[in-house]
């Protein structure tokens, strides 16, 4: 039996949610279907309501609005779900014409205001692009590595139980002689580095929680910890592999973070540009004109701006 993955019920609702203005438009807009031709045979026709068809290429285009998680998922993981609600988009939009909601007061003026954030997302977005150029992010990268301190790094492996008395007992062990990569495969409860033999390659002390990481840097290369290392995963044994300086992260770790404070400087100075090259009056919440609150008696005049000499 199919079963939603957890949070997409959520996730399509949004996704309904999100989609209701181009219902609406559909309604006003889109004249009923004709009869359903043979579909070819890389679009087939996946369902039909009342007789109208919905193709595959429906489904898929539904998935790409999706969060990007059930971006990711097999389509046929979640085909059922996404059907159900095209189905059910088409009931609502079939029902909602034969109640001419398109000549609703209430219908036309959500229209106008969907239609002027359309033109206005479409516009912003029209212009970021055009601005944010490769080069711009590429300046953008070199300035911010440029004065970066080289950070300390480390590679360590650990080993992690769930008591301390487990812990203690592999550390007796290895004092022995003990093989750590081995005892990492067989007992460390962090199976994705203990089937690397405990390996958790390259890190920074930020990357890791405090008590571990603090443990790790503190250690001489090829040594191990003496005691157990608590944090809130359980108990490691942390042996240190190697250290080094490391060097700046590479463009395309940090590119997101880049358009992102670009973007942002290219929308405050968009803005800013459009207000000083229009005329904006503001007025009280009744319609009347702002005017400025009278001084009380005995205040000392507002302070001026020194004038030049």
């Amino acid at each position: 039996m199919f079963r939603c993955p957890r949070g997409l019920a959520a996730a399509l609702l949004l996704g309904l949610a999100g989609s209701c203005a181009l219902a609406a438009s559909a309604v006003a807009q889109t004249p009923p279907a004709p009869a359903p031709a043979p579909a070819p045979a890389a679009d087939p026709v996946v369902a039909t309501v009342n007789g109208q068809p919905i193709r595959l290429s429906e489904v898929q285009r539904q998935q790409a609005t999706l969060p990007e998680q059930y971006r990711a998922l097999p389509l046929q993981m979640i085909f059922p779900a996404l059907l159900d609600q095209i189905v059910d988009r088409r009931l609502m939009i079939s029902e909602a014409r034969k109640a001419e909601i398109q000549n609703t007061d209430d219908y036309k003026r959500r229209m106008a205001d969907l239609e002027e954030r359309l033109a206005q997302d479409v516009w912003l977005t029209r212009e970021i692009e055009r601005q944010i150029t490769a080069d711009k992010i590429k300046a953008r990268y070199e300035k911010k590595v440029k004065d970066l301190p080289p950070e300390d790094e480390v590679s360590a492996k650990h080993i992690l139980v769930a008591s301390e008395d487990d812990a203690k007992k592999i550390i007796e062990e290895l004092g022995k002689g003990g093989d750590f990569a081995k005892i990492a495969k067989e007992k460390s409860t962090d199976k994705a580095s203990g089937a690397q033999g405990g390996d958790l390659g390259w890190f920074k002390k930020g990357d890791m929680v405090k008590e571990f990481a603090e443990a790790a840097f503190a250690l001489e290369k090829g040594k191990t910890t003496t005691a157990p290392v608590k944090t809130q995963f359980g108990f490691h044994i942390i042996r240190l592999e190697d250290r080094r300086k490391a060097g700046p992260p590479p463009i395309a770790e940090i590119e997101d973070e880049i358009k992102s404070e670009l973007t942002r400087e290219a929308f405050a100075t968009m803005i800013e540009g459009l207000r000083k090259a229009s005329k904006i009056e503001k007025f009280n919440m009744d319609g009347s004109r702002i005017t400025e609150a009278p001084v009380p008696p005995g205040a000392p005049p507002a302070a001026k701006p020194p004038e030049k000499k």
